[in-house]
């Protein structure tokens, strides 16, 4: 779809559903106020059009699943993790909150199912705040620590957690209950299937709750697979 001044906000959020991440972002109402051009809802909002029609255009650029992650250094890989993974959690769990608050609000009396994801999807975004945290400042930091140590030569001093192999099973075993929660609101909305007649905040809330649905299963299988395994071995060999 080639976006234009003329075309309202309803007919771009219409078309693909994931444009209504950026209306949400700059505050444009693409539900039951979406019947306006974008102009005038740039205006409105006090936002450039420019910048508006570019994050819009952006929003289908797909992000290269080629990469040979195994063969990344270990360092780049936790930043990568960071940059991408643990960014996007952080940004897209606020957006999904209010999707989901609205929904269950307006929709919970004839959607049951609503009203159990609303309440899923807080239990997990607490949850995966908390845990985030606990890798940015712990379990991050140590691996880079390995890191440096190896590059340098010397040992590392025995971290308060003992080895890194507590603070790792701690970090499966929250990234295990996450994806359960997820697998249960999967369930709950049918695969992530809005009912037909469905408003565009209903739609919105179940593509971006199965694209973070998607991101976590990548996010988990870099540290899952990659990244924990190789600091296992990683402390081993400073320890020898």
């Amino acid at each position: 779809m080639n976006i234009t001044k003329e075309n309202t906000v309803a007919e771009v959020v219409t078309y693909n559903i994931k444009t209504a991440d950026v209306f949400k972002k700059y505050g444009i109402d693409f539900c039951c106020g979406g019947g306006i051009s974008i102009e005038k809802a740039c205006k409105k909002n006090n936002v450039s059009f420019e910048e508006m029609e570019k994050e819009l255009l952006d929003i289908n650029n797909p992000t290269s699943n080629t990469y040979n992650y195994d063969g990344w250094k270990l360092e780049f890989l936790v930043n990568h993790i960071e940059n991408v993974h643990h960014v996007y959690v952080k940004e897209s769990s606020p957006i999904i909150l209010q999707y989901a608050a609205k929904v269950a609000k307006v929709h919970g009396h004839h959607y049951k199912e609503v009203l159990e994801i609303n309440k899923l999807f807080t239990e997990v975004a607490n949850e995966l705040a908390a845990h985030l945290k606990k890798e940015e400042n712990v379990l991050f930091p140590f691996i880079k620590q390995l890191v440096k140590a190896e590059r340098e030569g010397v040992k590392v001093n025995q971290p308060h957690f003992g080895t890194v192999n507590n603070p790792i099973a701690m970090m499966e075993e929250e990234h295990e209950n996450a994806g359960d929660i997820l697998k249960e609101i999967k369930k709950l909305s049918n695969n992530y299937t809005p009912p037909e007649g469905a408003c565009n905040t209903f739609k919105a809330l179940y593509a971006k709750l199965d694209e973070f649905e998607q991101d976590l299963h990548q996010h988990i299988h870099l540290e899952n697979n990659i990244l924990f395994p190789k600091a296992i071995i990683l402390e081993q060999k400073n320890k020898e």
